[in-house]
């Protein structure tokens, strides 16, 4: 039985990148993405079904258009300016949970970037990271062991995403982890609009003792399209702006909750 070329892409994989088509162009038809992605119109109607159902974008006669409610990922070159205030309190903050001789994780983003810059305040230091620009920043720190995880190069995320990253990080266990996130809420937990990127996050999880997850507060109280943990995984939230009620119902949850 023959198959469409396209349909050799995992599903998952394929969902993902009309997610990014869509976010990228806005919206789109069927017929445009049959040709974007070698499959039948039917195979994209229950694609765009299956994300309409997950909240990852909206539905439209004809086509799909995205859905802003979900945490629309921009890329690095949007994000590095906005809220920069914030993102430096939120390192600020950060970087007093870690101590001499650690060793973390530095998961992808620019608030963790903005940790990176301050990590000379601190000896002996391993970071993990699949963030290039982290790597390029602590390169110029002389008391740092940077390990960087190899892979499929995220182009304008400047990270690396796929098996590869996953299976290097099968061989450590890390002090701490401080990770970024699109989106939190007590409902659906730490969330990324991007599927690949949300597997890698799940794994440097599961190898760190204390999970600190940096998330300005517009962020707070939102989904986005795939989790990377559950509200049980994470330990401390560090924000830079926190209602006194949301601080409550965190901390009534088990979590830490510092404030830049």
């Amino acid at each position: 039985m023959s198959t469409e070329p396209g349909e050799h892409m995992f599903a998952e994989e394929r969902k993902q990148k009309i997610i990014d088509y869509v976010n990228e162009h806005q919206k789109a038809k069927v017929p445009e993405l049959c040709q974007e992605f070698n499959v039948s119109s039917a195979t994209i109607r229950n694609d765009l079904r299956d994300l309409e159902h997950s909240g990852a974008l909206m539905r439209t006669h004809g086509g799909a258009m995205r859905n802003m409610k979900t945490g629309y990922e921009s890329v690095m070159a949007e994000r590095s300016t906005i809220n920069l205030e914030g993102k430096k309190s939120i390192a600020a903050r950060a970087i007093e949970c870690i101590e001499n001789n650690d060793t973390i994780i530095l998961d992808v983003g620019t608030t963790t970037l903005e940790l990176a810059r301050l990590i000379h305040w601190r000896r002996n230091i391993t970071v993990i990271t699949n963030d290039l620009k982290i790597a390029l920043v602590l390169e110029d720190v002389t008391d740092c062991t940077i390990v960087m995880l190899g892979g499929i190069i995220r182009k304008q995320y400047h990270s690396t995403i796929g098996p590869t990253p996953i299976e290097f990080l099968e061989d450590f266990v890390v002090d701490k982890a401080f990770m970024g996130t699109n989106s939190f809420s007590l409902e659906k937990g730490a969330t990324t609009p991007d599927l690949m990127q949300a597997q890698v996050k799940k794994k440097m999880i599961q190898i760190a003792g204390r999970v600190y997850l940096l998330c300005e507060g517009e962020k707070l109280g939102r989904s986005s399209f795939a989790q990377f943990a559950e509200v049980e995984e994470i330990d401390v939230i560090i924000t830079d702006s926190i209602s006194d009620e949301t601080r409550s119902q965190y901390e009534e949850n088990g979590f830490d909750v510092i404030t830049g």
